[in-house]
């Protein structure tokens, strides 16, 4: 039994080191990424149980998502394995002003995306479990996922777990139209949304005069428990102002906000997701929830790669004020 059940997508990342364009690169960083993928590493790594559920190949590639998953203690005993698919695969280019960094995918017919309804046995894989996550990401990877990604939803709630789902709105997978239908029907099993601002607006038209507006239209439409805002200002490719909001029980819960040099962003808002359902679930406390959060995923654009790194004890460090001061 796991405290946490995640589904989703996980990919083969690949990267050009030192800035190189794909065009000119001659060697490529290879590591392993994935919305729910990364929330699911995120919450062990802060001492939560959590389970990873996805479909993979019977090949290196999908061993590798596998054991890659496995390494961080999470348990892939739901994984779908199949011997006709592949594995996704995406090709992260990275930038600097002002040249953004620049993501490419190859996940066309990839083993996740022609998931069925009725492959994974969610009676068991959500047995005992406090939450269950996913995202818009899942949906839109084809129309048989978007069934699996509704049925999960439909047996999380049949199974009395708790729901979080992080909207992740993509443009590459799918129309604001097609996300709208599908999302929309979504939110009746949703305890917890995750977004953010830019997102709200694509798939749900939703607009307000600041944050707290968008969260408190959100709640009015949808009856949410929580609803979580990521906010990031960009100041430049390598520098961002980093934090998020959370509104619950009608009051809005703020938190510091970091500026945050980068050496890699990719996962930063599922860090920000980890961080936030492992410091809620504990008590109920949001407060705890929402400075675990942006602290965590602040400290995730410190570390290269789609997986957060650090540990319990250095976001107790940043969140009760921590400094820049090497630690010895």
């Amino acid at each position: 039994m796991a405290d946490v059940v995640t589904f989703g997508e996980a990919m083969v990342r690949l990267s050009p080191p030192d800035f190189n364009r794909l065009e000119q690169t001659a060697t490529l960083d290879v590591r392993v990424g994935g919305a729910e993928f990364n929330v699911a590493i995120g919450v062990a790594r802060l001492g939560m149980s959590s389970a990873f559920v996805t479909r993979v190949p019977t090949n290196p590639l999908g061993r590798m998502i596998v054991n890659k998953t496995r390494e961080h203690g999470v348990d892939c005993s739901h994984v779908v394995w199949t011997k006709e698919d592949r594995a996704g695969l995406y090709f992260l280019e990275f930038g600097a002003s002002p040249r953004p960094s620049n993501v490419i995918y190859d996940r066309k017919d990839s083993a996740i995306s022609r998931i069925k309804k009725g492959e994974v046995n969610w009676d068991a894989a959500l047995s005992g479990a406090k939450l269950f996550h996913t995202s818009g990401i899942t949906a839109a990877l084809s129309p048989t996922a978007r069934e699996a990604f509704l049925e999960s939803l439909e047996k999380a709630k049949q199974n009395k777990v708790k729901v979080s789902i992080d909207l992740n709105y993509r443009a590459k997978l799918w129309t604001e139209a097609e996300a709208q239908e599908c999302m929309t029907m979504a939110m009746k099993y949703t305890d917890i949304l995750i977004t953010t601002e830019e997102d709200t607006m694509r798939v749900f038209k939703i607009e307000g005069k600041d944050y707290e507006e968008v969260a408190r239209k959100l709640h009015d439409r949808f009856g949410f428990e929580l609803v979580l805002i990521t906010l990031r200002e960009d100041l430049s490719v390598w520098r961002n102002k980093w934090t998020a909001i959370a509104l619950h029980d009608g009051k809005v819960y703020k938190t510091r906000t970091y500026e945050v040099e980068i050496v890699d962003r990719v996962g930063g808002g599922d860090s920000c997701s980890a961080g936030f359902l492992y410091g809620y679930l504990q008590d109920g406390d949001v407060q705890k929830g929402i400075d675990w959060g942006v602290a965590f995923s602040a400290l995730k654009h410190s570390v290269p790669g789609d997986v957060n790194w650090c540990t319990p004890d250095e976001v107790k460090r940043l969140v009760g004020g921590g400094g820049l001061r090497i630690v010895r």
